[in-house]
């Protein structure tokens, strides 16, 4: 039961606080990133492997230690630890304080400022995307981060307590710093990438199969089955077909990066997005959060009710 304590109030801090304003250590952790990049950085593979050894397994050790230090002393110790760091690696209710301008901007019709807030959001050029384009952009990187911000964590946490839950955040976020295929990182990047696919592969499509659940069921099920393997992410392939198809919308298509027009699969059925499938879509994973808990305090109930039987 302290494991889902822990869970319950990881979620309630999140929306009660957000995400820190000041200090948050993920940008600490950035920043000793950058300073163990800056002093291993080579283009071999080997150079990549040690660079993530180095910034990762420190702060999951530590984890681990104080995690069983804490356990061994008092169980709400050590599910009040386990709170507030599964608090610290998941972001839900900063997904709509980043989605939310967007809509309101569409909505009102400044199409620069929802071009300035999507930019926010998404790594792709913004200046020359169409009010359907950021729509687009917006709602993908809502669907995206629902796996890489909060279910991702939550199931980590759920396998191996908070040292999984930091373990993920940790590989998540220098995924994001290093794993792209640019002549510097192709090579360095290759370990990040990676452990990221790795790490992501079973929650990716437990967050599929949640939107597939709450949406249009079928024709998620049908663009998760046919788009997805297209899609050059193993891991964001189901997580976005599957979600545009349970929000009956179509999304993918070429989007601008570093001024060349790329393309992407298309994803997804139905109408073009607008700003109501952004807020359709934080409300896709708000709903898809509500379900894991509710899985999660049924299987611990079931549990004690077995082991008293």
């Amino acid at each position: 039961m302290s494991m889902i304590l822990a869970v319950l109030g990881a979620v309630l801090l999140d929306a009660w606080l957000g995400e820190p304003r000041r200090a948050h250590p993920l940008v600490g952790f950035g920043r000793v990133a950058r300073r163990v990049e800056a002093r291993c950085h080579a283009d071999r593979r080997a150079a990549g492997v040690l660079a993530w050894v180095i910034t990762v397994l420190p702060p999951v050790v530590l984890c681990a230690w104080l995690a069983d230090g804490l356990a061994a002393r008092s169980p709400w110790l050590s599910a009040g630890f386990s709170a507030v760091l599964l608090y610290l690696t998941i972001g839900l209710r900063s997904l709509g304080e980043h989605a939310q301008p967007v809509a309101a901007a569409l909505c009102a019709g400044d199409l620069d400022a929802a071009r300035v807030a999507v930019g926010r959001m998404v790594s792709r050029d913004t200046a020359a995307l169409d009010p359907q384009q950021v729509a687009a952009a917006a709602t993908e990187s809502v669907l995206e981060n629902g796996n890489d911000a909060v279910f991702g964590a939550l199931f980590w946490f759920v396998l191996l307590g908070a040292p999984g839950a930091l373990l993920y955040r940790l590989a998540n976020t220098l995924d994001a710093m290093w794993g792209y295929r640019t002549p510097r990182y192709h090579r360095f990047g290759w370990a990040a990438a990676r452990i990221d696919d790795v790490l992501n592969y079973l929650p990716a499509r437990l967050t599929a199969l949640s939107y597939a659940l709450l949406g249009c069921t079928a024709p998620a099920w049908r663009c998760w089955r046919t788009q997805a393997p297209a899609w050059d992410s193993p891991n964001a392939g189901p997580v976005m077909a599957a979600g545009a198809g349970a929000l009956g919308v179509r999304l993918g298509g070429a989007a601008p990066y570093h001024g060349v027009w790329e393309p992407r699969p298309e994803l997804g059925e139905g109408l073009p997005p607008d700003a109501g499938t952004i807020v359709r879509a934080v409300r896709l994973v708000r709903r898809s959060v509500g379900l894991w808990l509710l899985v999660l305090v049924s299987a611990a109930a079931l549990r004690e009710g077995l082991r008293h039987a």
